[in-house]
């Protein structure tokens, strides 16, 4: 599923075409996604504006001239992508198994500098969804969730302050949104390795008694920040089906430390361990128990 650097790679790729552009028309090839689609929807953006393109944790928010906010949930396999530039015609998009009877809904955008394009949703499992608000701030998926790790109010005390007296494993503590907003399976495991943190610890034991953070939780804070900026850098993370708006893949899966790199040899320098993987909530957790410590 793609993750922060993923959707964020999304969004700094559809925003320079989609802001100030005008929706002329919307094609729906299908009722529904993993939802169904919200009634009217067509109805509802053909005519509009789009003011911005922003990112909230895992989901899209395209503002609306009208004030309307259209949300976007990526699940396991969807892509937004255009279908000009020949971006939808292989080998650069389709692969294996991947058909044009994927793509299950089209935008007529005009823009006042690049013209008239299609922007193009796909997306093979049909896991993502969409959604539409009035105000996005009543969408119950961005309710309840936890601080950007990229923002100001991310840092090692706000942790402590959630972590203190919690019995739950790190990794765990991690991937809860409510906790920090974004974070999945691949980079909270490339985190924890550099700072040095087995993810089986649990996540109190990284407090104080007076609730404050001990060093080991202030490397992690660090350590969150600097995976997700390299993995933005090089367009995230590509395994099988994650694709930028260009189709192009990811670059950071070159970088993995412990992620699906299990027998290998560990990359921190001097150390002799090699990469064990275990299951942690019916997930995979790859991490080296050698450098990897409890605090």
């Amino acid at each position: 599923m793609p993750e922060l650097p993923e959707v964020e790679t999304v969004r700094r790729g559809l925003e320079p075409w989609l802001v100030g552009a005008t929706i002329d028309k919307v094609t729906l090839n299908r009722k529904d996604l993993r939802f169904p689609f919200p009634e009217g929807l067509a109805a509802a953006l053909e005519g509009q504006s789009i003011v911005s393109v922003g990112r909230r944790a895992k989901y899209l928010l395209m503002t609306l001239g009208n004030g309307r906010t259209v949300l976007s949930h990526l699940g396991m396999t969807g892509s937004w992508r255009f279908a000009e530039h020949g971006i939808d015609k292989p080998p650069r998009y389709y692969e294996p198994g991947t058909e044009p009877k994927h793509d299950h809904m089209v935008w007529d955008i005009t823009h006042p500098v690049h013209g008239k394009s299609h922007l193009i949703y796909a997306d093979p499992r049909r896991f993502g969804f969409i959604d539409l608000y009035d105000d996005v701030a009543d969408s119950p998926y961005l309710k309840e969730l936890g601080p950007e790790p990229l923002g100001n109010d991310f840092n090692a005390a706000e942790m402590a302050d959630k972590f203190k007296g919690k019995k739950t494993p790190i990794k765990a503590a991690l991937l809860d949104q409510r906790v920090v907003a974004g974070l999945g399976n691949i980079y909270v495991a490339e985190a924890l390795h550099r700072s040095h943190i087995l993810p089986t610890v649990l996540a109190g034991t990284l407090v104080t008694a007076k609730g404050a953070p001990k060093p080991a939780l202030d490397d992690l804070a660090h350590a969150v920040r600097q995976v997700l900026v390299e993995a933005i850098e090089v367009g995230g993370s590509t395994l099988r089906d994650f694709r930028n708006a260009e189709g192009g893949s990811g670059y950071f899966q070159h970088h993995f430390a412990v992620y699906d790199r299990e027998g290998e040899p560990c990359p921190t320098p001097l150390c002799t361990g090699t990469i064990q993987r275990i299951v942690q909530s019916g997930r995979s957790t790859f991490f080296c128990p050698v450098c990897q410590k409890a605090p």
